[in-house]
C-alpha cells in the first residue's frame, strides 16, 4: 500500500521536445508508487498524462547528488531517459535543490552528469555507448556492426547500443513513408531482444544531420527520445555514416549530439520546458 504524507503529491509536469514528465521530488515527500496507480496517473484522459514518471530520492554516495528513478507509463521502471535527465536537471536547480550547474546523479544502472549552460540547455553525459549484444540483452550468436531480422518477406537490417537501456537503430530512407507502427512493435517484442527494445528509424541528410522517430519500449511513439538520438548517432558512427557531431531532429524538435573520442563518452545537449505544478490526492487514484 502506498503511504504518502497529508495524502497530497505535489508534481511538476514538464518535456523535452515534446517527450513529457511527472516529476515529483520524493526528497520530502515518502512516496512509493506502485504499478497500477502509476499506469492510472499516465492516462492522458482520467490521469494527468505522461510518457514517465521520474522520482528525485537523496543519494546515500557522497560522490553523487541525488538518486533519479524512472518509470514508463506502464509502471515498469527503467534506467535511462535522456529529455528526462534534462528535465530533472532543470527541476533541480529551479527548485534551488542545489546551487551547483554541474549536477551527479545516479540512475538504476548509470552515473549521469548534467550541466546547466548559460544560454539554458541542458548538457547531459550519457555515458559510454556498449555495442557488446549481451548489454542490451540481443540474442546472437557473434558480434557485428549490422545485424538483420526478417519481417513477414523483408529483411530489416540493423545496429545495436546499450546506452543504459537498449537500442536498435534502423537505417531509412524516409521517415515519414517508414510503417514505424508496424515494425516498432515487432521490433520491440522480438524473441532476439528478451528484454524488449527501443526502436530507431533514422533517415541521414548528411554527415552531421539526421531525421529520427523512435518507437519506445513500452510506451509507443514519442515526439522525442534523447537517448534513442545518442544511440542512433552513436551507430552511425560505429558504421562510419556519422561525423562526431551531429544535429538530430525529431519530431518534437532539435538536440545537439556529440561523440568525445578522448572519454568515449556521447553527449546530448537541448532544452527542457516546465509547463505546470500541481497535486494530486492519493485516495483518488
Amino acid at each position: 500500500m502506498d503511504y504518502i504524507l497529508n495524502k497530497k503529491v505535489f508534481f511538476s509536469k514538464m518535456h523535452g521536445l515534446g517527450n513529457d514528465f511527472v516529476i515529483i521530488n520524493n526528497i520530502n515527500q515518502n512516496i512509493k508508487m506502485s504499478k497500477i496507480k502509476i499506469k492510472n496517473l499516465s492516462d492522458r484522459n482520467t490521469g494527468i498524462g505522461f510518457d514517465q514518471l521520474l522520482l528525485i530520492e537523496k543519494s546515500f554516495n557522497k560522490d553523487i547528488d541525488f538518486n533519479y528513478r524512472i518509470f514508463n507509463s506502464n509502471g515498469e521502471e527503467v534506467s535511462q531517459c535522456g529529455n528526462g535527465a534534462r528535465c530533472i536537471a532543470k527541476f533541480i536547480y529551479s527548485n534551488r535543490l542545489t546551487n551547483k550547474k554541474n549536477i551527479i546523479v545516479s540512475t538504476k544502472n548509470r552515473i549521469l552528469h548534467l550541466k546547466i549552460k548559460n544560454n539554458k540547455k541542458i548538457l547531459v553525459n550519457m555515458g559510454k555507448p556498449d555495442f557488446n549484444p549481451e548489454s542490451l540483452p540481443f540474442i546472437i550468436r557473434q558480434n557485428k556492426k549490422e545485424y538483420c531480422i526478417k519481417i513477414k518477406t523483408k529483411n530489416i537490417k540493423f545496429g545495436i547500443v546499450s546506452l543504459g537501456n537498449p537500442h536498435c537503430v534502423i537505417l531509412v530512407p524516409d521517415i515519414l513513408t517508414t510503417n514505424i507502427e508496424e515494425i516498432g512493435p515487432i521490433i520491440e517484442n522480438h524473441s532476439q531482444f528478451p528484454n524488449k527494445v527501443n526502436v530507431n528509424f533514422m533517415e541521414i541528410i548528411n554527415k552531421k544531420y539526421i531525421k529520427l522517430r523512435v518507437y519506445e519500449r513500452d510506451v509507443g511513439e514519442t515526439k522525442a527520445c534523447g537517448s534513442g538520438a545518442c544511440a542512433s548517432v552513436a551507430v552511425g558512427i560505429n558504421q562510419n555514416l556519422l561525423d562526431q557531431k551531429v544535429t538530430v531532429e525529431l519530431p518534437g524538435g532539435k538536440l545537439k549530439i556529440f561523440l568525445d573520442k578522448n572519454n568515449e563518452c556521447i553527449y546530448m545537449s537541448g532544452p527542457a520546458t516546465h509547463i505546470f505544478d500541481g497535486y494530486f490526492i492519493n485516495k483518488n487514484f
